[in-house]
């Protein structure tokens, strides 16, 4: 066979699996509405994506398409050359404008393929520093996206950076082949129906969460390695998970992949220790290992073998950072944990294990979908500058659903269903 002929029906396969993801991302992920602008964000190198995505938003009626690309190599160019001062400024206008955006009906999408590791040898208060100041700017536009006032997705590209973390070792081109693979694969993008696929996969996690609700339970008992942690669940609390229907009318998928049922803890309630199950990768340091206790809600100590500096001021970046804004289930049979590979993102690793995330609660959450921010926080939701997930669950994790009068219904045993 002609070598010629077999790269190009390669490189056919992939464009097409391409375009089906783009088109996931629209349809499916955002469910663009006629008319409506669309705010994107992407690593340069994922520049091939956002471009099929951007075709795919006119092709559905999109207004604008207005895209921002982020580049790596100017970030390590900050680190190394900017003035001390410079950590403690953020572009305040880029976000105001992303917040106005939003609240004129805008949609959000963001494409990641961070290098999981791009700030690990830099000095962690400077990389503290940068990132409280980038909260504070954000939390406009946050706001409006953890309220699920607009509709908005977050879908992957392979980055070389990124696919040597995850594949270290292999060729460059080999690795980013293998990513590819297991983006598209997890995505779902690889059906010959992805639209289809995905309604089937909808359908079943509205059932998870619908049970979930009719037990209404006052809290979540994780048993594992390391984690003996009790979560109590805001007061009113609703599960989500797949399909979400925004402040705007729209329905869609925030995250493709999604694996996760998940809802908003009480800020007070959580006591106990627990073990991530699997490495973060949080702002370009990979911290690995992290065990913590939580009294009264609160963390009270923490520990982690590599990142510690990082995640001692990601903890201390305001009151709420130490405590719960979300709890997730996700069964261990999934095929993103089937597949065996560790991805240093979360937007994979969180839907391959059962997680927590300190920060910011989902307003969403709620039985009572129009509460304002005193009536958030009197049932338990946590506010914070930070909304960081990180996985506590796997094969050896048992959880408890526990009732009202403190009884204990198993959820899960060895990470799986069992009603």
């Amino acid at each position: 066979m002609d070598t010629h002929i077999g790269l190009d029906q390669a490189g056919a396969a992939r464009a097409a699996r391409l375009d089906r993801l783009a088109e996931l991302a629209i349809r499916v992920g955002l469910n663009l509405a006629p008319g409506q602008e669309l705010v994107m964000t992407a690593p340069v190198e994922a520049i091939d994506l956002s471009r099929r995505i951007t075709e795919q938003a006119y092709r559905a009626g999109a207004s604008l398409v207005t895209t921002l690309l982020a580049d790596d190599r100017a970030v390590l160019a900050r680190y190394r050359h900017a003035r001390e001062e410079s950590f403690d400024t953020a572009a305040g206008w880029l976000y105001d404008g992303m917040a106005t955006a939003f609240r004129n009906g805008a949609a959000r999408l963001a494409i990641v393929g961070d290098d999981p590791a791009l700030l690990a040898g830099q000095d962690p208060d400077r990389v503290a520093r940068a990132n409280r100041a980038r909260s504070k700017a954000y939390r406009p536009a946050l706001e409006l996206i953890s309220a699920t006032a607009i509709n908005w997705t977050l879908v992957a590209a392979a980055t070389p950076a990124w696919a040597a973390a995850v594949f270290p070792g292999l060729p460059e081109a080999e690795a980013m082949d293998r990513l590819w693979d297991a983006i598209l694969a997890a995505s779902r993008a690889d059906r010959p129906d992805p639209v289809a696929d995905w309604a089937a996969h909808n359908a079943a996690l509205l059932a998870r969460r619908e049970r979930l609700n009719e037990r209404r339970y006052a809290a979540l008992h994780f048993r594992g390695p390391g984690t003996d942690l009790r979560v109590g669940l805001a007061d009113g609390h609703a599960w989500m998970g797949g399909l979400s229907t925004a402040k705007n009318g729209i329905t869609g998928n925030p995250n493709i992949p999604t694996e996760e049922v998940f809802t908003t803890p009480h800020k007070d309630r959580t006591e106990g220790v627990v073990a991530a199950t699997k490495p973060l990768a949080y702002q370009g340091t990979l911290i690995q290992d992290i065990a913590v206790r939580f009294e009264a809600g609160r963390i009270t100590s923490a520990t982690a073998r590599t990142g510690l500096p990082v995640l001692e001021r990601m903890i201390g970046t305001d009151e709420g950072a130490r405590r719960l804004g979300e709890v997730a289930l996700v069964p261990h049979s999934n095929p993103i944990a089937q597949s065996g590979l560790l991805f240093y993102n979360t937007l994979f690793d969180e839907n391959a294990a059962s997680h927590i995330a300190l920060g910011q609660a989902y307003s969403k959450c709620f039985l009572d979908k129009a509460l304002t921010e005193a009536e958030l926080a009197a049932r338990g939701a946590n506010r914070s500058l930070i909304h960081v997930d990180w996985m506590i669950g796997s094969a050896e994790t048992d959880v408890d659903g526990i009732d009202a009068e403190g009884r204990a219904e198993p959820l899960m045993r060895g990470g799986e269903w069992v009603r």
